[in-house]
């Protein structure tokens, strides 16, 4: 018999989603949460299809993290474990679109911005794993590591640069400090590894 999968809120979810509220209202918070349990759902679904088990979820102020014994799974498996998140966002835009002939927009956005985040070439994001994966495949896994480390490093620079951009432009809106610090840390912790701090 299998165990339940389990899952860990951090109070760094507690606090963000608190935020996010006071700045925005429930409404958009439950698209959020309906957008990203969606994209979950795609990963988990994907497991297991491929025989791959999720031992834990864990939310934290980052996102969602699933624990998994990937051991089983070769890199075409894993990778498509990785993408199916992505897929069920633009799955389900693609279905609310044709279903509800523009009576949705903010799922349907949300289901895309979702998925086009995600696919971002950052640890970790499943676009990061996505390109280790795929070059590992390719080229084995010490040319993943380098590809993975110099894409992630690139787009988290550029992205923490849109981001102090738009805090820039909206007057110093710090809704987005947050993902500001998300992206700073994504694309130092890949050359902090193995580094004594």
């Amino acid at each position: 018999m299998s165990h339940p999968c389990r899952v860990q809120v951090t109070g760094g979810f507690v606090l963000l989603t608190a935020w996010f509220v006071l700045a925005n209202g429930w409404e958009p918070l439950v698209t959020v949460l309906g957008a990203a349990a969606f994209h979950e759902l795609g990963h988990w679904i994907a497991l297991r299809i491929l025989g791959a088990k999720a031992a834990a979820l864990r939310l934290s102020v980052l996102g969602a993290a699933m624990e998994v014994d990937s051991g089983r799974l070769s890199y075409g498996g894993e990778l498509a474990a990785v993408l199916a998140g992505p897929a069920a966002n633009l799955l389900a835009a693609l279905i609310l679109t044709a279903l509800g002939g523009g009576r949705w927009p903010a799922a349907v956005g949300a289901n895309l911005v979702l998925c086009a985040f995600n696919l971002l070439p950052v640890r970790p994001l499943d676009g990061g794993r996505a390109l280790y994966l795929l070059v590992s495949w390719a080229a084995g896994p010490t040319a993943g590591e380098a590809a993975g480390r110099w894409a992630g490093t690139v787009t988290a620079a550029a992205l923490s640069g849109l981001i102090v951009w738009v805090i820039w432009k909206t007057g110093g809106s710090l809704w987005l400090l947050p993902a500001l610090l998300a992206s700073i840390q994504w694309g130092a912790l890949p050359w902090l590894r193995g580094v004594c701090l």
